[in-house]
Formats: C-alpha cells, structure tokens, sequence
C-alpha cells in the first residue's frame, strides 16, 4: 500500500484510511477486529474514528464510544503500527452530556477517548465540526496544550469552511500554536463543493486532505439504478437516513458509471481513484463491512 507524508509531521500515512464509523451496527465487534487486523497485515496503516462513533445505532445526543473501545480492543499489542485519528465536538449524551469545541468538553473527551482506545496518544486530533457558541481560539489553545501535554501529537479538523481554515491557519501563526497538519473534508465525484478554494487552501498550507465518503454514502457503487429497489445490505435498504437518493441522481449515476466503465475499474474503485488522482490528496478514508470490500479499494491505489 503506497504511504504519503503528512507534512509538519514524521508520520506517513496508507493512501487509504480505515474509517469505524460502522463498528457496532452492522459491523459487529468481532468482525471489526478482524477487519483492523487484516488491514494492519496488508499495509493498510491509517485508522479514522471518533467520540461519537456507534455504528447505526448513532442518534442525536446518544453516548457514542462504541467505535473507539472496538478500535481499542483491535489495536492491543498492534498499537505501533498504527495511524489513529479522532474526532470531538458533537453532542455527547448518557452519564456525562457535553457538546462543541468548549475547553471543558475537549480535555474531558480526549480523556475519554483515550481510555476507549486504551493508548496514551492519538497522532491526530480533528474538531469535527464548528460550533459558533465558541470562539476558536478557545479549541485552538486547548489543541496546543493537549500537544505540550503528549496526549496528541497533531491536529486538525473536519466540517469547516474554508474561510474559517482560513481563520484557524492566522490564529494559530498569530499566537504560535501549532498549525493545523490534517484536514477531512466531505469530496468524491458527486459532492465537489470544495473543490475549488478548500482544497487549493489546504494544499498551499501542507495541509494533508483526508476525504471522507468517497462513495456518497453507497451511490457510486454502481448499486444503485431508477425505478428498482435498494439491494439487500446497501446502506440504503439497511439506513435509508444515510443515503440521498434525490431527485436527479440517477442520471447522474449513470454518467458516473459511463465513465468509470471507461477505465476498467469498478465503480467503487473508481471513484477512488478519481479522488486520489486530484491534487492535494493525502489519503482516503473509507467505510466497508468486510476484507473483500476493503481489498478492492485498496486496488484502486495506483
């Protein structure tokens, strides 16, 4: 599996990134590990999860945890041959209830999170999304703290703008905490809205973009055709909420397959691909159920 630099950094990076978030439903425990472990074997380094992960079982305010203590369990007596990034900033609910990118909720998270994924650091820590009731040098100076402090070697950040990476990048050169070394942005062939300025941003400032959903959530697996039901097991007949399937996307589908039929690829290796051959691509992080799914993603890496 060909490694990329992760620049400000030591650290390289697999081309593709193992994602969790459907560890627990439907990804039971067992299989999980079995999927870390045959990723780790087969030069797969690069691992994404977060606070809230919990498989489909997810709603809005639930405990979370389940994909970082199934991470854990996976990593034991493994945990040097990992890359592990997690997130913090959504709506935490059971014993402990907390939310956004607040100093109180982060030092309390990555505790949390560290104690589930049963290490002493994580090499990225990501805000995962904004949260306007705070203003970001609070997050930002608890990043550089946490960092001091050996807890995570790196940050960076998820759902934001581009203009406020923007604003992140001159708050960070402004008060010398460190800068922002990895980005994860929704990108794939149907969602290109940051394309243009977002992605050119991360790259003029080495900041290594990790894509997320590079399938659209299933769609560009070729699955997926007008007037005919989802498959059994698609993510839109197992959770329909995760899966937009809009007015004009299946013409849209099919010109995606048209091209990728082109190629010689797969639908699904495809569109990998497709994102991988973009500019300022670090790594691609993906979601898959099983090693055969994962193994031909893993092809597509050129």
């Amino acid at each position: 599996m060909k490694q990329n630099p992760v620049y400000g950094t030591d650290i390289q990076v697999s081309a593709i990134c193992l994602g969790t978030m459907t560890f627990g439903t439907p990804v039971a425990e067992a299989d999980a590990v079995r999927l870390v472990h045959w990723a780790l074997d087969n030069g797969l380094n690069f691992i994404d999860t977060a606070d809230i992960y919990e498989g489909y079982a997810r709603y809005l305010g639930s405990p979370g945890g389940v994909a970082e203590r199934i991470l854990g369990n996976a990593l034991k007596g493994r945990r040097d041959r990992a890359v592990i990034t997690t997130k913090v900033g959504n709506p935490i609910g059971g014993e402990y209830t907390g939310t956004g990118l607040g100093r109180d909720h982060i030092l309390h998270q990555i505790d949390a999170s560290l104690a589930r994924l049963q290490t002493d650091y994580v090499d990225f820590y990501e805000l995962h999304k904004a949260d306007p009731a705070t203003p970001l040098e609070e997050p930002l100076s608890v990043m550089a703290g946490l960092i001091r402090q050996g807890k995570v070697r790196h940050w960076g950040f998820s759902n934001f703008s581009c203009g406020q990476v923007r604003d992140m990048v001159d708050l960070c050169a402004a008060n010398q905490w460190p800068l922002p070394v990895i980005a994860q942005p929704l990108y794939n062939w149907l969602e290109r809205a940051n394309e243009d300025e977002y992605i050119p941003f991360c790259r003029a400032h080495r900041i290594a973009v990790t894509p997320y959903q590079p399938l659209q959530g299933g769609l560009l697996t070729g699955k997926y055709a007008a007037d005919q039901a989802p498959p059994a097991g698609s993510r839109a007949e197992e959770h329909p909420r995760w899966v937009k399937l809009e007015d004009g996307i299946y013409s849209r589908l099919k010109a995606f397959q048209r091209e990728s039929s082109e190629t010689g690829l797969s639908p699904s290796q495809y569109a990998i691909r497709w994102i991988l051959e973009k500019g300022g691509i670090t790594s691609v992080v993906v979601g898959v159920k099983s090693m055969a799914q994962l193994d031909e993603l893993m092809k597509a890496v050129p």
